[in-house]
């Protein structure tokens, strides 16, 4: 919040400059304030770009190009790496501005198409064809002070053409174009056409209420124009009136002393040379205070004025001045070339910096991505491993089961066998000898006694009963027990080993309907692995006390249900586990269906359908 309160303050100061003094006044206050605000701990680029563009418009109004181009070039160069496009052609127009006021006219056009062809980039704002048409008068200026005067027509027209246009106030620009064109006209001596643009000015009746200062400077360029064209017939009153008007405004002001050159040269042409000297020495006097130029161009007129020694003198003094100023204006030229070549420097060393930090960039993510990728390779190769292993191990368990059925078909037959002999054994052996038995006892029933009778009835009774057991127990060992009992006991050795192991409770029931001899090896496999991975995740997940199973037999379908009472869980979170996938892929198999309830801490719930055939 300083930072932008010391801004607005640059901001104000800048808005309130009206002349060099005060221009100068106010440069203090904020050189003060910008060396507190290159102190603070401020970051925000585009605000110091701000600041310092703020800061060269200030030294620019105060006529310090060198303090001016230095600050210009500091926000052009943050303004071009944010890729602000209109701030950067605005900061242009400034730099070319003062190169145009310090000669650098080559500097100065080079910089100008640069910021026009910025602008042309942009839409056709007010602001945007505001700053155009300063830059084509700037051109103008340039091409008039190489006395390339059909380029700088063409720019000052397109100049006026752009400010005609434009909304709002721009009557003074407007007018300034139209002296800067009217000049031109004079310079290249089409006189005609320039007093015909002056005398439009001049018809302004308010141009001398509204600014007088500039009404003064376009009197005296009619003047001026009028000598130049022989035409002597208003000179000098319009001198005069055009002094008396700056001096009324500014005395000793900087059009009085173009204005005192103008009448010392009118009067050295008519050989007035006392009026001319007069003149003459006014204007060096006053333009000692000001730009060096106008002081080369009163001592050369002097030279020219004066006889003898006097004239020798300021010619002497002329050359010394001409010779201190083509120098300064050198090292001026030089000192901008330093600056373009320091910031060029910093863009070159930028653009390295740049490239090594997309470089580092393109590697890190090369690194990243390498990384990445051998990171799923090797997690591929480890799944793909695992998948194996499981499968391996599907498949061995698939073997051990069948050799579990096996022997249990083995030992069931075997079973078998020894029933049969047994059975055999009481039919033929046992059994046999009863039935001698009963018929030796029956044979003596012949005794008529009846106490002989009854014994004997009683122990052939007895036989009888023998017998009939002995017949029952034949049959009942000569017949097969429940056919696919062999599976279901395999499930109950299942349920009981691993209820033991994960200390649960189980009970387990099965419907004597289902012939599991009709169900394939492939069903059974899969449903014994069900339950298998069932009872797993009930201990490994469920936290239960005790588990229900239970077998159905409903249309030809079997009916598998297992719950327990554990802490659920939710259902739609866990879809994509490998447990619940690896029973999908075994219903699958199996042409089944699979619904799993859950609800939490009450229990889970999972029914299985699977068709016997």
């Amino acid at each position: 919040m300083k930072f932008i309160y010391l801004y607005s303050i640059i901001i104000a100061l800048v808005s309130q400059v009206n002349s060099q003094n005060q221009s100068n006044e106010y440069l203090r206050k904020i050189d003060s304030i910008h060396k507190h605000v290159l102190n603070s701990k401020v970051t925000d680029s585009i605000a110091f770009a701000k600041i310092h563009y703020s800061l060269a418009e200030l030294h620019r109004y105060s006529l310090s190009g060198d303090s001016a181009y230095y600050y210009y070039k500091k926000a052009e160069k943050v303004y071009k790496r944010l890729n602000y496009k209109y701030e950067t052609a605005i900061t242009l127009y400034g730099i070319a501005v003062i190169q145009t006021y310090e000669k650098d006219y080559t500097g100065s056009e080079v910089t100008s198409i640069e910021a026009i062809s910025i602008l042309e980039t942009l839409y056709d704002t007010n602001d945007v064809n505001k700053y155009k048409s300063f830059l084509y008068n700037n051109l103008g200026i340039v091409f008039d002070e190489l006395k390339e005067y059909n380029q700088s027509i063409k720019y000052y027209n397109l100049s006026l053409n752009l400010k005609r246009n434009l909304k709002g106030d721009f009557k003074t620009s407007i007018d300034n174009s139209i002296n800067n064109l009217a000049r031109v006209y004079r310079r290249s001596g089409d006189y005609n056409l320039a007093i015909k643009y002056y005398e439009q000015l001049l018809e302004d009746q308010n141009l001398i209420i509204d600014r007088p200062d500039f009404y003064a400077l376009v009197l005296d360029n009619y003047a001026y124009t009028l000598y130049l064209s022989k035409d002597f017939s208003q000179l000098p009153q319009l001198y005069f009136k055009a002094l008396k008007v700056t001096d009324s405004v500014s005395p000793k002001g900087y059009n009085s002393i173009i204005i005192n050159q103008h009448l010392a040269e009118y009067f050295n042409s008519i050989s007035n040379k006392e009026s001319a000297k007069y003149y003459a020495y006014k204007a060096k006097s006053i333009s000692e205070s000001y730009h060096n130029d106008d002081l080369l161009k009163s001592l050369l007129l002097l030279s020219e004025i004066e006889d003898g020694d006097t004239a020798t003198k300021h010619l002497r003094a002329y050359i010394k001045l001409n010779d201190s100023l083509q120098k300064a204006e050198r090292t001026i030229r030089n000192k901008f070339a330093r600056i373009r070549f320091e910031t060029k420097q910093i863009e070159l060393e930028n653009i390295q910096i740049t490239k090594e930090r997309l470089w580092l960039l393109i590697i890190s993510i090369v690194v990243v991505l390498a990384s990445l990728l051998l990171y799923i390779v090797i997690s591929q190769r480890n799944k793909n491993r695992e998948l194996q292993f499981i499968q391996k191990q599907q498949e061995t368990n698939e073997e051990i089961y069948n050799l579990m059925l096996s022997q249990n078909e083995s030992v069931e037959e075997a079973r078998n066998q020894e029933k049969k002999r047994i059975s055999e054994e009481l039919h033929d052996g046992v059994l046999g000898r009863l039935f001698g038995a009963r018929l030796s006892l029956d044979s003596l029933n012949m005794s008529n006694s009846a106490e002989a009778i009854k014994t004997r009835g009683q122990y052939i009774n007895g036989l009888k009963t023998i017998e009939e057991d002995i017949r029952k127990v034949s049959h009942e060992l000569n017949t097969d027990f429940v056919s696919g009992s062999g599976f279901i006991d395999i499930i109950k050795t299942l349920v009981e080993t691993q209820s033991q192991a994960y200390n649960i409770s189980h009970k387990l029931e099965q419907d004597d309907d289902i012939n599991w001899d009709s169900v394939s090896n492939k069903n059974k496999i899969h449903i014994y692995r069900i339950i298998q991975e069932v009872l797993h995740n009930i201990h490994k997940h469920a936290n239960a006390t005790k588990v229900n199973i239970s077998f159905r037999l409903k249309n030809s379908v079997i009916c598998l249900s297992i719950e327990d009472d554990g802490s659920g869980f939710d259902v739609n979170k866990v879809k994509s586990g490998i447990g619940l996938k690896n029973m999908n892929s075994r219903i699958n198999e199996i042409n089944g269906t699979i619904n799993i309830t859950s609800e939490k801490d009450v229990g889970t719930k999972v029914n299985i359908e699977a068709p016997i055939s």
